[in-house]
């Protein structure tokens, strides 16, 4: 047995006793991929287990985050920081050794994985983001960014719509330095790959572009390790099809129980008997020797790396000044933009944040993004920035074509290549098809903004097909996620603004129709979430909630009832109003209203911890007809008179 059998049998022992050990978990790909992964790490990953994150590096991305066991097990025998312990701790509560691979959890973990074909997007976007910054800051004679991505792949991935969206834009783009390892074991949950997905996968790949390479058996070394050499050398992205037998040497080896089936107690003793392993949980010294050469060569590159960045900073200092800003916070002056803006008088949402973007695009000049072939539609686009393609790199605006859902993961591994902020943009109703991908997002804390635009019933007579009634009441439930729905240019630049100041993960819901003009809105104060934007001199007897288009019309409601008193509050973002200190809150909300009123062009019953049971929902709780945008916003109870009608009632009711 050579050195490169006995790690690797080693690499399945440690991953098959990880599985085991929790009695939970997937040892089929664990087992099988090892050689492959193995390979990937010994020969040919540029990484350093004691700076995982310097900028230099490789990206390797498990897509099937289910394999997380030889992912730890692997980063374990390569010098990461993830111990004996905590394999042995594997999938319990707290522990650096989740079932999936989470992002700033585990050292070597680039990108946090286990909904299928997401991690294959990121590893797309972290291709692009590649290409981006080495058209930037690259130089004739120093190259910083010159990396590889690999990711890691199932048959399960390659079913997944996003991964497929996200394969198709990488050929078109030609990213040739990214490398798909594609374990085609052919079995997946159910059984055979076949019953579900019997096309033939390389001619689909040819098709779209890339290099193809089949490996036979992919339970081999040596096969796998020249077919990554090969790879490297293409001029396209490469899929290289690995061969093999899922859970190979155990009992099951070949059947589609052993997908995640922890091996039992006999079952695990036979399989660590074949594989020659004495002692539980244990790696030999040799093996140890074995992989610190590569290492020592890594290490040599990262010492390489740094030393050409420290040229670069004395050779290229405003360019390195750029480099070594990429996430930093810069100041602008958001006051004088409020000024400008609102000097343009009534005008939409969507291209109030058209400008601000573009704005802020000088200051953040490595802001990069795109829209889901909606350019026109949403205006979100840096004028200056082009467009990047394969014989421009160092554009700025992405065409991410017709492919929301690949579009929000892509976003999410721009933004993790380097830690840059980046925007993404379709529809509100769209947002639908990029769940997974915000959510994954908002795990992760990414700085991401998605630029929503059509964010109403009043869109027009595109129909219900295209009216986002649920789409606020879903984003806004999902935590660590911040949602903003301006009613003002002030309460859009206060969203920008906090996207960039805070860096988190955030959306903007813009209007097709055009905003009036408030004076009395503040960034400052939509900054807070909420902030009372209208009142009448008496004390508010009646408090009304609103957000986005509704705004006005509130405002409108309030203006007839202000001999009761009345006072509007503009709330573009319920989450961070919610976060306020109580005084804050106090000073903002009423205790004296008898009556409280919602009203939002949505099906979200947040609200109601603002108005209570009975106060009066103005929202939207069923599909509307097409037709044009205002006939359709009255229709479903969006107007000033069908309002006033229903506080008239509770006045009388209450006897105000």
């Amino acid at each position: 047995m050579d050195i490169h059998e006995k790690s690797i049998n080693t690499i399945k022992a440690l991953a098959a006793q990880s599985v085991a050990n929790a009695k939970s978990g997937h040892t089929g790909s664990a087992i099988s991929a090892a050689p492959m992964l193995y390979a990937l790490f010994n020969d040919h990953l540029n990484f350093l287990p004691t700076n995982p994150n310097y900028a230099g590096r490789d990206r390797f991305v498990m897509s099937a985050g289910h394999v997380s066991a030889l992912l730890y097990s692997i980063l374990h025998v390569f010098g990461y920081d993830i111990k004996i312990d905590d394999l042995k701790n594997f999938r319990n509560y707290g522990s650096k050794t989740p079932g999936h691979p989470e992002y700033r959890v585990a050292p070597g973990v680039e990108t946090t994985t286990g909904p299928l074909g997401q991690g294959v997007a990121n590893a797309v976007g972290m291709a692009i983001a590649e290409t981006m910054l080495a058209a930037k800051f690259n130089t004739k004679d120093i190259s910083l960014f010159n990396n590889y991505t690999y990711c890691y792949c199932g048959d399960g991935c390659l079913m997944e719509g996003v991964a497929m969206e996200a394969c198709s834009l990488a050929g078109t783009l030609n990213l040739n330095k990214l490398v798909l390892l594609y374990e085609d074991n052919n079995i997946t949950i159910d059984g055979a790959r076949t019953i579900a997905n019997a096309e033939d996968t390389a001619l689909k790949f040819r098709a779209m572009g890339w290099e193809v390479i089949v490996v036979r058996n992919g339970n081999d070394y040596y096969s796998c390790s020249k077919a990554i050499s090969m790879a490297k050398r293409s001029s396209a992205p490469t899929i290289i099809i690995f061969k093999t037998t899922i859970g190979i040497g155990t009992a099951l080896e070949g059947q589609n129980k052993i997908h995640a089936h922890p091996l039992s107690d006999d079952e695990l003793k036979d399989f660590l008997k074949k594989l020659g392993i004495k002692k539980p949980f244990y790696v030999d010294a040799e093996i140890v020797n074995n992989v610190a050469k590569q290492i020592i060569k890594n290490t040599k590159k990262a010492q390489k790396w740094h030393e050409n960045l420290k040229k670069y900073a004395t050779k290229y200092p405003e360019q390195y000044k750029l480099l070594n800003n990429l996430s930093s916070v810069k100041k602008f002056n958001y006051e004088k933009l409020l000024q400008k803006l609102n000097k343009l008088g009534s005008v939409s949402g969507r291209d109030l944040s058209s400008l601000v973007l573009n704005e802020l695009s000088k200051t953040y000049t490595e802001l990069i993004g795109g829209a889901a072939d909606l350019v026109a539609s949403t205006k979100a686009v840096i004028d200056d920035g082009e467009f990047y393609s394969i014989k421009l790199r160092g554009g700025k605006n992405v065409h991410f074509g017709i492919r929301e859902h690949a579009m929000g993961a892509i976003s999410n591994g721009m933004s993790l290549y380097q830690k840059q902020p980046v925007f993404d943009s379709t529809f509100l109703i769209f947002s639908n098809y990029m769940l997974p991908a915000i959510r994954s997002r908002a795990m992760m804390k990414l700085p991401v903004v998605s630029i929503f635009t059509h964010d109403s019933i009043n869109i027009g007579q595109d129909g219900p097909t295209h009216q986002p009634i649920e789409s606020l009441t879903i984003l806004r439930s999902i935590p660590d996620y911040t949602v903003f729905r301006p009613a003002t240019a002030a309460e859009i630049i206060a969203g920008y603004k906090t996207f960039f100041e805070k860096r988190i993960p955030l959306a903007l819901a813009l209007t097709k129709s055009n905003l009036p003009v408030f004076e009395q809105s503040t960034i400052e104060d939509a900054e807070r979430g909420g902030y009372i934007i209208f009142e009448s001199k008496a004390k508010p007897k009646i408090e009304i909630f609103a957000t986005g288009t509704e705004v006005e019309l509130a405002i409108s409601v309030a203006k007839e009832l202000s001999s009761f008193g009345a006072r509007v509050i503009s709330m573009p973002c319920e989450s961070i109003f919610a976060s306020q200190d109580s005084a804050y809150k106090n000073k903002i909300l009423s205790s004296n209203a008898a009556i409280k009123v919602a009203i939002e062009a949505s099906n979200d019953n947040v609200w109601y911890k603002y108005i209570g049971e009975n106060g009066i929902l103005i929202n939207v709780t069923d599909y509307q007809c097409s037709g044009p945008g205002n006939e359709v916003y009255k229709k479903a109870g969006f107007d000033k008179d069908v309002i006033l009608s229903q506080i008239a009632k509770q006045i009388k009711a209450l006897k105000i």
